[in-house]
């Protein structure tokens, strides 16, 4: 996700010192009696997505390069993912090779769902009602072509949106999915790396480990969903995929966190019910964002 076209782009330099600070602070710890309690839940999965892809076109497209690490990686081969689509991307989304790449990501298995469909990434809080609308079906439309079905999914542009914005997907069927875990590289444009990549997720994992044992978040296929978020148009995200596979696992170890036997979503279907599971079902409740993300877009 670029940065979103507000003042809020005033604080990006304070927040790249944020990051930084936020992986000095201690490492969360998991007490004996919290590990018994975390014995008695159902283990998570991850549940990978994807934002803003697909990448241009090229021979190093990182896209492609994710799609190949989560089809062969020495972590768990095939797994599969939500990508949530540019379909109308001046520069990738509306070209032939653009649509080669999604129409490759069904091939593989991948779920695709809506996040634009405009020529840059915009922001759907700030549409006019008419606008939305049509985007919304032009998007819903490119992807129907796409999947061969209608998506299910949508992932609102800098987490942006509010109570008409979220009628206006319900209307259409979609599903609104926000995160657990956000990698930090890829948010802001021209900083495409990742200070801290393993403080940051344990940090945001062990957010998720509380809201756990208050019995907060779904089952889902007997276990459940953590939802993860990169960006396929990120060069580093494609080169770093198989290293973020294992801080994923690593940090679930440390935090004593039981996982699934495979780890990871390795089929179509079962991602896109936990995905529906994890979706906001009140679109006028308080933001849910990871880390320092609830501070910048949150309310």
């Amino acid at each position: 996700m670029l940065t979103r076209p507000t003042t809020r782009t005033l604080v990006l330099a304070a927040l790249i010192s944020l990051l930084a600070a936020c992986a000095s602070t201690p490492p969360p710890q998991t007490t004996p009696d919290m590990a018994s309690q975390l014995q008695q839940r159902a283990p998570i999965r991850f549940l990978l997505t994807f934002d803003d892809g697909p990448a241009r076109g090229s021979t190093d497209n990182s896209s492609l390069q994710i799609l190949r690490t989560l089809d062969q990686n020495p972590v768990q081969p095939g797994i599969k993912a939500v990508f949530f689509a540019q379909t109308r991307s001046w520069h990738a989304g509306e070209t032939e090779a653009g649509r080669a790449i999604l129409r490759q990501e069904v091939a593989d298995g991948q779920v695709l769902g809506f996040h634009t469909a405009t020529p840059f990434h915009a922001d759907h809080a700030l549409m006019k009602p008419q606008d939305l609308e049509a985007s919304l079906n032009n998007g819903i439309a490119d992807l129907t072509s796409l999947r061969g079905s209608a998506p299910d999914l949508v992932r609102p542009p800098f987490w942006a949106y509010n109570a008409q914005t979220f009628a206006a997907y319900q209307q259409h069927g979609l599903h609104m999915l926000l995160t657990d875990l956000s990698a930090n590289d890829g948010k802001i444009y021209g900083y495409h790396i990742s200070l801290h990549r393993r403080g940051n997720l344990l940090n945001m994992l062990a957010h998720v480990r509380d809201e756990i044992l208050i019995g907060k978040l779904p089952v889902v296929d007997g276990a459940i969903p953590v939802v993860v978020t990169f960006h396929d148009i990120n060069g580093y995200t494609a080169d770093h995929m198989a290293e973020y596979l294992q801080i994923l696992i690593d940090t679930a170890h440390e935090l004593q966190m039981p996982t699934t036997t495979r780890p990871f979503y390795d089929e179509a279907a079962a991602v896109d019910r936990a995905a529906v599971a994890r979706a906001v079902k009140d679109g006028s409740a308080p933001k849910e964002l990871p880390g320092v993300w609830q501070w910048i877009w949150g309310e």
